[in-house]
């Protein structure tokens, strides 16, 4: 009898949890956003991290399946990738995020600008990662209905 009991109680916190999540999911709906980064990450990359872990926490609330995300890196912004290519939790949180569809987005004017391989400086940026312009992005997708958020 306490076996069906704890089963039941299981049963039931799974349910209101699944339910938890369709109220958040009803809630938001689907969503599309860029997030702009063009600061220094300062001490240790805690603006960075900051950043980062404002996007997971977006995604967890309206479910990855309902979110477009990209993250518009210029300027000083580059540097969570430079920074993400030596430290190995910053290419974690980098690879979950892209692993949830979030696309990273790289100013060129900044790459010449700065002289940086996005190949060899940067964490994982491929050619497809480079837009022509980090300001230029944020309008264009701006105008796509894209939500701006600078975190």
């Amino acid at each position: 009898m306490h076996f069906i009991k704890t089963a039941l109680v299981a049963l039931l916190l799974g349910v209101l949890a699944t339910a938890g999540i369709a109220e958040e999911t009803e809630r938001y709906g689907k969503q599309k956003v860029v997030y702009h980064v063009n600061y220094d990450g300062g001490p240790d990359s805690a603006k960075y991290k900051g950043a980062m872990r404002n996007i997971q926490n977006h995604i967890n609330a309206v479910g990855a399946e309902n979110m477009e995300i990209k993250v518009v890196l210029h300027g000083n912004g580059l540097g969570l990738l430079l920074n993400a290519k030596q430290d190995a939790t910053m290419q974690t949180t980098v690879a979950s995020l892209k692993g949830q569809n979030v696309d990273f987005h790289v100013c060129n004017n900044t790459l010449r600008g700065r002289q940086i391989s996005y190949s060899d400086d940067l964490y994982d940026v491929w050619e497809e990662d480079i837009v022509p312009s980090g300001v230029a992005e944020l309008s264009r997708l701006q105008q796509m209905g894209y939500t701006y958020i600078k975190p």
